[in-house]
């Protein structure tokens, strides 16, 4: 049974932003740290800078000659099944570096001198010249050393969503950077029939199917052979009736087949070709429609016919609430991501915002950083479910949160403006007096986004928030 139905969320998998697993089952997604490192948000810059902790630590030891500790180190990258994530057709039982699998990914490391000779540099690097280990293998090593930082993340999600916890649950081992360690604990843990489960961004994860050793052997590495044999002239240059000379990959593949022995000895030999794969593999976020078989349409159409039907007041504010952030991490992602709940409490009553990260590469949430040179590592969001209409407490609320560090950008949601002309006054003058940029959303805008929402173009998304910025923003 998926999360969403086991707690009774009564959202899609296009509105929640952890993976939706079935606890029963794994499912064939992969945590690869190529993909991290290409990230932009603070939480994957985070993860990655831990792995490059790790991987870096291991390299010191080795090079130090400190065998016993650099072997210590795989003791704790064994199989984590917690995040039902992987390639096993069953119920989870995970693939990742055993006991034995581990011993011999450190032989094999050790023995073919890759480290020592700088022929891997990142952990993602194993996975194209270490023998026996693929995607599975690194996926789970990456889950193990941060396993803290998913923990955190699952912790927050439930808090968003209302997921009780069970206390004094062992964390499982993760790596610690300040320590140089692994390091276990005792900890609020997501608990599911009696298993510890632990979720997992929908946005970090990936097919792993960029960063691996036959997209480097058939694309690069043949391609880098082609050329060399054309400059020498070699045995496997043949000519076509034009006069054209060409070298086929068939030739190459039986006079060099693929193997990660073959990938080390070439690395080695021109390490400017993996600098070139690096360089030149890209990686995108998945869509939800490649990890969930619901139509993102009748989502939409779903969500607007809810919306509507919320009353306004206080009793429906909890409603409200949780429907906007449904559409929300539907229209928002993949650009941001990660979203969490913040509650403080002022003249003696709680209240609550959202803040998301801002994990945009391209579009309008990029732009602002860019080109308007607005911080806006967090974007924070506040929800009014208000009959009446919104005035300047509800702004300075807002803005009284942002910061140059966190960021100067939110949006303001609410039902209605009976005055919308002197709510956009007020937003101008937060803006000009650099106390940060307020976007107003009222119900018509989410109708009008949700009724034009294509997760294959988000360009109507995109003019439509940047209408609205622009509104506020220029004189």
């Amino acid at each position: 049974m998926k999360i969403s139905k086991k707690f009774a969320l009564n959202k899609s998998q296009a509105e929640l932003d952890f993976v939706d697993i079935d606890t029963k089952k794994d499912t064939p997604l992969f945590l690869d740290p190529f993909f991290l490192g290409n990230r932009l948000d603070r939480w994957s810059i985070e993860a990655t800078l831990l792995l490059r902790n790790f991987f870096q630590r291991l390299i010191e030891l080795i090079q130090k000659g400190d065998e016993k500790s650099a072997r210590e180190l795989f003791e704790h990258l064994g199989e984590d099944n917690s995040t039902c994530l992987g390639v096993s057709n069953d119920k989870p039982e995970g693939r990742g570096p055993g006991e034995k699998d581990s011993i011999n990914i450190y032989d094999n490391l050790l023995k073919s001198r890759a480290i020592q000779t700088g022929l891997i540099q990142d952990i993602e690097d194993s996975i194209l010249f270490v023998d026996r280990f693929g995607k599975d293998k690194l996926s789970d090593m990456t889950t193990n050393i941060i396993k803290r930082q998913l923990l955190e993340y699952t912790n927050a999600q439930c808090d968003l969503h209302n997921i009780a916890l069970t206390d004094n649950i062992p964390s499982g081992y993760y790596w610690s950077s300040e320590n140089l360690s692994w390091e276990i604990n005792y900890t609020k843990m997501l608990v599911v029939d009696g298993k510890p489960i632990t979720l997992v961004p929908k946005g970090i994860v990936s097919f792993s199917e960029s960063y691996t050793s036959d997209k480097y052997y058939n694309h690069f590495v043949l391609n880098f052979l082609q050329h060399e044999h054309l400059k020498m002239n070699s045995a496997l240059v043949q000519k076509r009736k034009n006069g054209t000379r060409f070298v086929t990959k068939k030739d190459l593949k039986e006079e060099n087949p693929n193997s990660k022995e073959f990938l080390r000895r070439f690395t080695l030999k021109y390490p400017e070709v993996l600098v070139d794969f690096k360089t030149k593999t890209k990686t995108n976020t998945l869509k939800n429609i490649e990890i969930t078989d619901i139509g993102i349409k009748d989502v939409c159409k779903s969500l607007g016919e809810r919306l509507i039907q919320i009353a306004s007041g206080n009793p429906s504010a909890s409603e409200f609430h949780n429907t906007i952030l449904g559409v929300l991490e539907l229209l928002f992602y993949p650009h941001l991501i990660n979203p969490r709940k913040e509650a403080e409490i002022h003249n003696g009553r709680k209240r609550i915002d959202i803040t998301f990260d801002n994990a945009a590469r391209e579009g309008i949430f990029y732009r602002l950083s860019e080109n308007l040179k607005i911080p806006c590592g967090y974007i924070f969001v506040e929800c009014k479910n208000y009959s009446a209409d919104i005035a300047n407490p509800e702004l300075d609320q807002l803005s009284g949160r942002f910061s140059t560090n966190r960021g100067k950008v939110g949006f303001l949601i609410c039902r209605n403006f009976l005055n919308r002309s002197l709510f956009i006054e007020r937003c101008k003058d937060t803006f000009k007096d650099d106390r940060g940029l307020i976007i107003p959303i009222i119900d018509s805008d989410i109708i009008n986004m949700l009724d034009n929402y294509n997760e294959n173009d988000d360009l109507f998304f995109d003019n439509y928030i940047s209408n609205l910025i622009r509104e506020i923003t220029l004189a």
